[in-house]
């Protein structure tokens, strides 16, 4: 177990984009917990290392990015079943002395819909995602714990096959010519994929076929309003964009380490905001 003032961390390689710390850091702050939230660029060759210091350093768990969201797994103690079902962990902590890996994305996922759509799920039977990588296994995993159907939409099938039949029942995979029809009667249309992110290929995906009432969620959030976002609000369509999905899944990490459930505000969403417009011309 960690010794107090506790301290958490990110890892990945590179870790310099990371907004992380800062909001992590304005949680410490708002809250006046002692602690720290630190950004470590650990290669992949250095994983084995860092582990076996892991509990002499004090660490009370972190995050992890990419490319170490599986690397870090023969090091755990357990793995949650969320982190199961997707394949990945994003977030470390202890549980006793049980070093336990997790994966916060679907609650992330699910927690800015639930923030900007409220009560969507009381009529919401039929998703449509695409893609067929991290983004979409999070979106898909916690989509069916609110028992939704998930068509996977995705350029390459058997991407999609693979991961509907490790989601079983009720996923089911697409390409990308059945995608009109699967939108005509979809309750929620998912962007799982990077098509529009700044200096991605632009989302140029015709809406047309979505009902009125259909939802539009981007998890893409740099821009911090996608074309593809930008459409829909000209159709109509209510919208969700990517940033609070980023928010909103770090919040059990942070309440795993510091012993405070922090809330998701309209200040903390400015402050991340700004770095983005700060960073990121046209952003």
């Amino acid at each position: 177990m960690p010794a107090n003032p506790p301290r958490a961390f990110v890892m990945g390689h590179p870790i310099s984009h990371s907004r992380s710390p800062m909001l992590h850091g304005y949680w410490l702050k708002h809250y006046g917990i002692p602690g720290s939230y630190e950004m470590l660029d650990v290669a992949p060759e250095a994983i084995p290392d860092f582990f076996k210091g892991f509990r002499a350093a004090g660490w009370a768990g972190g995050n992890v990015t990419v490319p170490h969201k599986t690397a870090v797994i023969p090091f755990l103690d357990r793995v949650d079943p969320a982190a199961t079902a997707m394949g990945a962990v994003n977030t470390l902590w202890w549980e006793g002395e049980a070093l336990v890996g997790g994966n916060t994305d679907a609650i992330g996922f699910l927690g800015n819909l639930d923030h900007a759509v409220p009560g969507w799920d009381k009529t919401a039977r039929k998703a449509v995602v695409l893609g067929a990588g991290g983004a979409a296994r999070a979106a898909a995993y916690g989509l069916q714990t609110r028992g939704l159907s998930v068509a996977l939409c995705n350029r390459t099938v058997e991407k999609a096959d693979a991961l509907a039949r490790h989601f079983g029942q009720g996923v089911s995979a697409h390409g990308l010519e059945d995608l009109d029809g699967l939108m005509a009667g979809c309750d929620l249309l998912v962007n799982a994929t990077s098509l529009g992110m700044v200096h991605q290929p632009a989302n140029t995906l015709d809406l047309s076929p979505l009902a009125p009432g259909a939802i539009v969620y981007d998890v893409v959030y740099v821009p911090l309003e996608t074309g593809l976002l930008k459409a829909a609000k000209a159709r109509g369509h209510r919208t969700v964009d990517g940033l609070g999905m980023l928010l909103f899944q770090a919040v059990e990490g942070f309440r795993h380490w510091f012993d405070a459930t922090p809330d998701v505000t309209d200040e903390l969403r400015r402050l991340i905001e700004d770095d983005i417009r700060a960073k990121t011309p046209g952003a």
